[in-house]
Formats: structure tokens, C-alpha cells, sequence
């Protein structure tokens, strides 16, 4: 992969010699309005159509990619606006999928669980349309999240095929046509959400046999990253150095950076986005603290390689409160660049516990 794909997310008028990237990993608080609006839109004795609900949720990606311009960031997304859980959204739109109603997954909460009853097919496009609007209401790049096939695979009730393996690979398949897709209408980065790998690390080679079939014939300008989600990461590592892919995002703030050391032995090759606010606190971070934590980063890659985003989706946030961290880490970020452009900091830095 091209690992200088990053350099085209640096804006023309950005400030410092150095870039560091920022960026989020995909979900955003809802506005509380969007919410009463499903509502009405989910209640066949309403008069509220499929045309009112596109014009609602035009109306808050709009509001939110907004947003998140005037937080600073490099690359921004819609918050997912239009999508309600990260496997479900996908399987409504997969040729091959069934929904029964929902499965109580732990204590109280329940999660809509498809089952796959038949060979899964590429239909209508997933995203294009979700992209292209976004592209349409902000000068910034725009990030692409996808749920991966892994994820979606097992996640799902499997009816039809053999195992997860096999049913994994034919959604890698899928996902390949649907960047290919999103390129042609002008996607640049492209992020693949893998959070059931951190919960089944022994079928990594299968990620990353679904990963290359992701990668292929997408063009070199196209920046693939992987998001995987806290789990142990040292059950992954190094074998996810070999997937097909420019940037992997880990999430580390919420365990206090704990498995840093990890990455280091043997050297992490690929860029690193990190994560530089907990996603699972409701606490604003200071610019001060989130510096401290993007330094850890600078212990694993050098600037020009490295991402800083939350940890995780911030959907289950207070908006206020997803805003300022947001905003926070752009911050952090830019003030970080400008030390490095001093040479008051080094743009790699040595472990802190080194002599």
C-alpha cells in the first residue's frame, strides 16, 4: 500500500511544516431531534414519508460534518447520521440477509441480529449516496467508514454457508465492489471497522485473507485504514503488519496506554492512528493531557505517519462533550506540530521510561 496516501488530507493553508493528521472514527452523537424523528418515521400512523426522512438526515449530516470543520479536523465524517447499528445498517442492504427481531445480547440491550439464509449478493450501492452528499456540504476530505466482512460475518447468525470463513470471504468480495464504487465517486479514504477481531484474535489470518480481497485493484491514492477496537492487541501483533492496508487505529486511551509496548518490538511499519481521548469517558479532556497522549504515539512512529482521532465512536456521548474533545485534539494536535517545527520536541520520540 502507499504509505505517503496521507499527504493528500493536508490542507493547502495548513499551518506547520510537520502534519500530524486528525481525524474521528466514525459515530457522532445524534442530535436530539433526529431521534423524535425516527420516531415518527418508524410509526406507520404517522404521515412522515421516506422523503421527510431523508430531508431530516441530510439536514443533520450536514450539521454535523459542519461541525465537525469548525472543531478543525483534517478529514471529517457525517457521524453517521443516517446509519443505526454498525452490522444491521449493512445487512438491510446485502442481498442474502433476514432479520427475525431483535436477541437480548446483555443485560437489558438488544441488538437486531440478522441470520444469513441465503448466498449474499451486491445489490444497491451501500454508501454512495451517505458520501456523496457529505462531499457535497463541506470543503474537507471525507472519511468512509465500513463495517468489515469479519465483523459481519460473525456477528450475524450463520444459515447458509459452511462457516464463518467461507461467508467472510464472499462479504470481502462485496466490500471490494462497493469501494470500488465509493473511488469512482471520489472516496479517498476508507476506513474498515473489525471490532469482533479484538474479541476473536485466533482468526486474524482470516482478516487478513478478507483484507487482500478488499485491496484489490484499489488505487494507490486510495488510503485504506483498519480500526480495531481495545481488546489484546499482543494476540494480533505483528501478524496485522502484513494485511493490505495503510493505517491501522487501536484504541488505547482507555486503558491508560497500557499496551503501548506492544508495537514496539518488532517495529510498527505501518501509520498509526491513535487514540487520543477516551471515547468511553465523559470528561473533556484538556489540550495539555491529549499532547501527552499523542506523544505516545510519537514513540511508536514518527509524525508524518501518524493519525490522532478518539478511541472509538463518540455516539454515546453528550454532544457538548464529543465536540470538545474534538476540538481539544485538533488542538493538541497543532500545537504538538508547531513544537516539532521549533525543535522544542523531536518528531520521534524515545520510550519515557528510557535512559
Amino acid at each position: 500500500m502507499s504509505r505517503q496516501a496521507r499527504e493528500q488530507f493536508r490542507r493547502a493553508d495548513h499551518e506547520n511544516e510537520t502534519f500530524v493528521l486528525t481525524t474521528v472514527v466514525g459515530s457522532y452523537p445524534k442530535p436530539t431531534w433526529l431521534n423524535r424523528v425516527r420516531e415518527l418515521y418508524e410509526d406507520p400512523d404517522h404521515g412522515f414519508d421516506e422523503a421527510d426522512w431523508a430531508e431530516a438526515t441530510d439536514d443533520a449530516s450536514r450539521l454535523i460534518a459542519n461541525e465537525h470543520e469548525r472543531a478543525g479536523l483534517d478529514v471529517v465524517v457525517d457521524g453517521e447520521m443516517r446509519r443505526t447499528e454498525m452490522v444491521e445498517y449493512f445487512a438491510h442492504r446485502i442481498d442474502g440477509y433476514q432479520f427475525n427481531g431483535p436477541v437480548k445480547v446483555w443485560g437489558h440491550n438488544y441488538f437486531d441480529k440478522p441470520s444469513v439464509v441465503s448466498e449474499v449478493e451486491y445489490g444497491e450501492t451501500w454508501l454512495v449516496d451517505e458520501y456523496e452528499f457529505t462531499a457535497g456540504v463541506t470543503e474537507r476530505p471525507v472519511k468512509v467508514p465500513i463495517t468489515g466482512p469479519y465483523t459481519l460475518a460473525n456477528w450475524s447468525f450463520n444459515e447458509a454457508y459452511e462457516d464463518t470463513e467461507a461467508l467472510a470471504y464472499d462479504l470481502a468480495d462485496l466490500v471490494n465492489e462497493e469501494i470500488e464504487t465509493l473511488v469512482e465517486a471520489g472516496a479517498r479514504y476508507i476506513q474498515i471497522d473489525e471490532p469482533a477481531l479484538a474479541t476473536t484474535p485466533d482468526d486474524h489470518a482470516i482478516v487478513g485473507g478478507c483484507l487482500e480481497r478488499i485491496a484489490k485493484g484499489i488505487p494507490e491514492d486510495v488510503y485504506l485504514g483498519l480500526h480495531v477496537c481495545y481488546g489484546d492487541y499482543s494476540r494480533i501483533y505483528p501478524e496485522i503488519l502484513d494485511y493490505p492496508v495503510d493505517e491501522f487505529d487501536l484504541e488505547l486511551a482507555n486503558g491508560d496506554y497500557d499496551q503501548l509496548d506492544v508495537f514496539r518490538d518488532p517495529e510498527f511499519t505501518a501509520n498509526l492512528a491513535l487514540g487520543v481521548t477516551d471515547a468511553h469517558d465523559a470528561r473533556v479532556e484538556s489540550v495539555a493531557e491529549i499532547k501527552e497522549n499523542i506523544k505516545k504515539g510519537l514513540e511508536i512512529v514518527p509524525a508524518d505517519r501518524l493519525t490522532v482521532s478518539p478511541d472509538c465512536g463518540l455516539k454515546l456521548l453528550p454532544r457538548e462533550v464529543a465536540y470538545g474533545k474534538t476540538k481539544n485534539m485538533v488542538d493538541a494536535a497543532r500545537e504538538i506540530e508547531a513544537e516539532i517545527d521549533s525543535g522544542e520536541l523531536d518528531s520521534r520520540l524515545r520510550p519515557a521510561s528510557a535512559d
